[in-house]
């Protein structure tokens, strides 16, 4: 058995064609979705990269791990203790761990690890290929990689090879040579002149006035990233970028394909495509960004291709740490013990529901938000808001407005409970299935917060007055004050 897993990063579904989308931003990812099963409504449990790829590897959520956050104490996986044997757990209870038990080469052409000095991500992997540039690799730096690999490997049996794309990330970095093939298709139609206007009013890191986190500040390298939208024109940019991004790696992967089919293994592959995250592009008013608690941020593709199995679309929901259990239970393997997943191998097997009542989200890196998604709702829950004013409580109805754009919290009191009772029970049996008595979501608070706000508001509102929006000061003194007095 072969296994392809293609790692690409912050990929929202929704700007994918097969997934609905109107541009043709993934002729040859749309290609394998028609051979295999599409999951419609697949989420990590928790973002945005650090902590999901840490969930997805391990099989468990980030409040058992201990990797919530980007830097701090959270950033690190928790230790085993007086329990740690000569090995760790990770050895042998995570992805290519319980693959290579199972007698496959696990094979990893990824940065992750050292963008985020995540060496606990290399657990289990048998070959390892760190491309070199931290994250900020172009698919032209990548393609070269795995093509060699694929050439001097691809014919062997039993191998699983984890490939990482980073061309939708920040800062969007097609070649300039690569033009744009979205010059005249039109913008997703909810961002109107009116709903940009008001997204130029609102505050925090990423708005529309502060695309580079906390100032408008670009680097000519990347032209495809703006600073900040003004107009018409920087908001092309922006989504021109984005999709762009998606489409050059597109064309890298197309690369991939053909190599394989040149070495006969490609038509018994199984190929399975996804993301850490996805990124928002106006939602919550927020551009270029993964640091909320929120569909767009923690929605992600799930596409499974495994010949013999069943093609489709799956509606079920289901969290990314579910894949460990899926593919030991398809390979004949006992699901780890530490696992927090749930295996939806029947949905591949025969087309069976398998999915989850309710899933919780979390992000800790630039808010302090856990989200509750349920029947055709989302909830979330604000403890830090990273500087946006998020109130406590917000309820959006995704099948009416999917780019949340409408907090239906005070409207439907009722909805906020169910997704607080939601909350309760998740969290309930999170703290009692784990030797740790402490929630990381608790300990970044105490921290002071965010490890992409922490230390930033008192420059930030020198930034706010320079741009008319110093009415909001009042307020993030009011949320933050301790920003305020260099604690």
């Amino acid at each position: 058995m072969r296994i392809l897993y293609l790692d690409l990063d912050t990929l929202r579904p929704d700007h994918l064609g097969c997934y609905g989308y109107h541009r043709d931003t993934s002729p040859n990812i749309d290609s394998i979705a028609k051979q295999g099963m599409r999951f419609d409504n697949y989420y990590c449990s928790d973002a945005p990269c650090l902590p999901s790829r840490t969930a997805m590897m391990s099989g468990r959520f980030g409040i058992h791990t201990g990797v919530v956050n980007h830097g701090g104490l959270c950033a690190d996986f928790r230790h085993e203790g007086r329990e740690r044997n000569f090995r760790d757990k990770l050895d042998s209870e995570s992805i290519p761990g319980m693959l290579r038990k199972a007698g496959m080469k696990t094979v990893s052409i990824s940065p992750f690890a050292e963008r985020h000095s995540s060496y606990s991500f290399l657990a289990g992997f048998s070959e390892v290929h760190n491309t070199g540039k931290g994250g900020m690799e172009s698919a032209e730096e990548v393609t070269p990689t795995a093509l060699d690999w694929i050439t001097r490997n691809a014919d062997q049996d039993n191998w699983f090879l984890q490939l990482n794309y980073w061309d939708p990330h920040t800062p969007y970095r097609a070649p300039e040579e690569f033009g744009n093939p979205f010059k005249d298709d039109p913008l997703p139609e909810w961002l109107t002149d009116d709903v940009v206007k008001g997204h130029m009013k609102m505050v925090g890191p990423h708005c529309a006035r502060e695309i580079s986190m906390y100032d408008n500040s670009t680097n000519p390298k990347y032209p495809r990233y703006p600073g900040e939208i003004r107009s018409r024109k920087d908001l092309r940019r922006m989504i021109d970028g984005y999709d762009c991004g998606i489409r050059y790696m597109d064309e890298h992967i197309g690369r991939l394909f053909k190599a394989l089919k040149q070495k006969n293994v490609f038509d018994d592959l199984v190929i399975i495509i996804s993301s850490d995250h996805g990124e928002n592009l106006g939602e919550l008013g927020i551009y270029g960004e993964h640091g909320t608690a929120d569909n767009i941020t923690c929605r992600i593709p799930m596409i499974i291709r495994w010949p013999g199995m069943k093609n489709g679309v799956d509606k079920g929901m289901h969290y990314n740490l579910d894949l460990g259990p899926t593919l030991a239970e398809i390979l004949g393997r006992e699901k780890c013990r530490s696992w927090d997943g749930q295996s939806y191998a029947q949905t591949l097997k025969s087309g069976k529901d398998s999915g989850r009542e309710y899933l919780v989200i979390s992000q800790c890196a630039h808010v302090c938000q856990r989200g509750v998604r349920f029947g055709e709702w989302l909830y979330i829950r604000t403890y830090h808001d990273g500087y946006h004013l998020f109130p406590k409580n917000m309820l959006f109805n995704l099948k009416k407005d999917p780019n949340e754009q409408f907090n239906l919290a005070d409207k439907n009191p009722d909805k906020v409970k169910e997704g607080i009772s939601y909350l309760n029970e998740w969290h309930d049996e999170m703290m009692m299935t784990m030797q740790c008595d402490t929630d990381p979501l608790w300990t970044v608070m105490k921290e002071g917060g965010p490890f992409h706000a922490r230390g930033h508001l008192k420059k930030y509102c020198e930034y706010l007055k320079k741009t008319g929006r110093s009415w909001a000061i009042p307020e993030l003194e009011k949320g933050h004050p301790r920003e305020f007095q260099g604690l």
